[in-house]
């Protein structure tokens, strides 16, 4: 055997086996591999899409919380406006009524009042019919007399 013969039948083996896996073997390692590489770009590619996203919602996040607590400053605000409207519509009421109360009990207390003015002129009326029996020593028709009783009550 001779070193040359067996060195190009070597080379021959060889160039068949570059060519097969050429022909046969390498583009679909390359198309594994390409489809490999773009698939890991779309991640790092989606990635940073969501990261910015996620920054974006954050912001929007921050946003929304800042309007609901103005929000919540606003109701608290009219909440509190609203109470003092009502402490001051119960305050109004309460006057209101205490003035009818007042108004009432001075008039219950007029009519009192008047009761026992009456209730006296006819105890004197009484006493002094009773006190003039005494003096004339004889009874005083009350009919008769009534006019000038009334007058006598009237000065009283």
């Amino acid at each position: 055997m001779n070193i040359n013969l067996t060195l190009i039948g070597q080379s021959i083996t060889f160039a068949l086996f570059v060519w097969f896996c050429m022909k046969f073997i390498w583009p679909p390692v390359m198309g594994a591999l390409e489809a490999r590489r773009k698939e890991i770009a779309d991640g790092l590619a989606a990635a940073e899409r969501g990261q910015h996203e996620q920054e974006l919602a954050e912001k929007r996040a921050a946003e929304h919380i800042k309007e609901a607590k103005g929000q919540a400053t606003d109701i608290i605000t009219q909440a509190q406006k609203r109470a003092s409207e009502i402490v001051e519509e119960a305050k109004g009421d309460a006057r209101t009524e205490a003035d009818r109360i007042v108004t009432g009990a001075n008039a219950e207390i007029e009519q009192e009042t008047n009761r026992a003015r009456e209730q006296l002129r006819q105890e004197v009326v009484t006493l002094a019919i009773a006190g003039a029996e005494k003096v004339l020593k004889r009874e005083v028709d009350k009919d008769a007399h009534a006019s000038t009783l009334n007058d006598l009550a009237t000065q009283l």
